[in-house]
């Protein structure tokens, strides 16, 4: 039996189990069985932004109006009619909730493998991509959990900050962010703190709630921390970028027009204010756009090669992992669970805003 988690498009908080008799596996095709995946906010941007950016056309439900959710994790080969793809292979990579999935495997190297089913030809290739555990340099057994909650996450990170400093800060000298507690956004701000006391350094400023004001300062990388009400107090006056993790309406507002023209450049990334979302039609400043990771890899793969910006990518992800990982200050507690009802849970927290930014949860059908 396949079980899959189903949430309606127009009213996230309406979600739903699917239960299906899987079909049979059509040839060159492979199906895997969905061991591990991480639920996080981020998951909720992707149902936010899913008609905007196309996150529904990943795993279509076959309805127009519910889709699946997707989030990063591990699976095993369970059945293959695929050469090159053995039964009991491990795979990193983008699955939707659910208890199983049948990918169509193509450009299968030693590496892994490129998902080619009809609805995600025209879809962007990094969330296509599958990486055989087994030969990806960055994988680690013992820190699966890690890996599944924070490195699509930190890529994101690395890439706003890379953009960011490619366009010289669009003049800017500083940067703030909201949702400062969220994982992309302390990746983020980890990244910009990297770049030191230096002639390309910006001042972090990170916006919060006021519940999470001290986790948020424990972390290190934010050179002041604000409450979403303490957002008036920043000097106007210094040329400011903004980066919206929260994707809050009210929250945009007030940063537009307390900046005004000082607002040097304003783009949205996330969606952890799911039910705040709105038009930056009309507001003072830049016009707000939404920032599209896949855009900064393509450049880079152009300018660097796929190497080297994956080279660099392990970089910066090896120096977030000691903080993230050092014993005597942990940053991150892992929240196991099973189930539907831990899923069910775990979903209704993050559209809630109530889940603790100091837990990852990591869960299985």
């Amino acid at each position: 039996m396949t079980t899959t988690f189903v949430v309606e498009r127009q009213h996230l908080e309406r979600a739903h189990w699917v239960h299906s008799e899987p079909a049979p596996l059509p040839d060159g095709a492979v199906r895997l069985r969905i061991d591990a995946f991480a639920l996080t906010s981020n998951n909720v941007t992707y149902a936010a932004f899913g008609d905007a950016m196309n996150y529904w056309g990943f795993f279509p439900t076959g309805d127009a109006a519910t889709g699946c959710i997707p989030v990063w994790g591990f699976a095993d080969v369970v059945e293959s009619r695929c050469e090159g793809v053995a039964v009991g292979e491990r795979f990193y990579g983008y699955w939707p909730i659910a208890s199983d999935v049948v990918l169509q495997p193509a450009r299968v190297t030693a590496a892994g493998f490129f998902d080619s089913a009809e609805h995600r030809r025209e879809l962007h290739a990094v969330y296509n991509q599958y990486n055989r555990c087994a030969a990806d340099p960055g994988y680690d057994s013992a820190r699966e959990a890690e890996q599944a909650l924070l490195r699509p996450l930190f890529s994101t990170s690395f890439l706003i900050d890379d953009f960011l400093g490619d366009n010289e800060f669009f003049g800017a000298r500083s940067v703030v962010l909201s949702s400062a507690s969220s994982k992309t956004a302390y990746g983020t701000a980890f990244c910009l703190a990297l770049r030191g006391g230096g002639p390309d350094a910006v001042k972090v400023i990170g916006l919060t709630s006021t519940a999470n004001l001290a986790f948020t300062r424990a972390l290190g990388c934010y050179d002041t921390v604000l409450g979403y009400d303490e957002l008036g107090t920043l000097p106007a006056e210094v040329p400011t970028v903004y980066i919206d993790f929260s994707g809050s309406v009210a929250v945009r507002s007030n940063m537009h027009h307390h900046f005004g023209d000082g607002l040097t450049y304003s783009c949205s990334v996330g969606g952890t204010h799911w039910d705040e979302l709105g038009s930056g039609k009309g507001l003072p400043g830049p016009r707000p756009t939404l920032f599209f990771a896949p855009a900064q890899i393509k450049k880079r793969n152009a300018d660097w090669g796929p190497t080297g910006l994956q080279q660099r990518l392990a970089e910066a992800w090896s120096a977030f992992m000691r903080p993230v990982t050092n014993p005597a200050n942990p940053w991150l507690r892992v929240v196991r669970g099973e189930g539907e009802a831990a899923i069910a849970a775990r979903y209704a927290a993050l559209l809630a805003g109530t889940s603790n930014p100091a837990e990852g949860h990591v869960l299985s059908v």
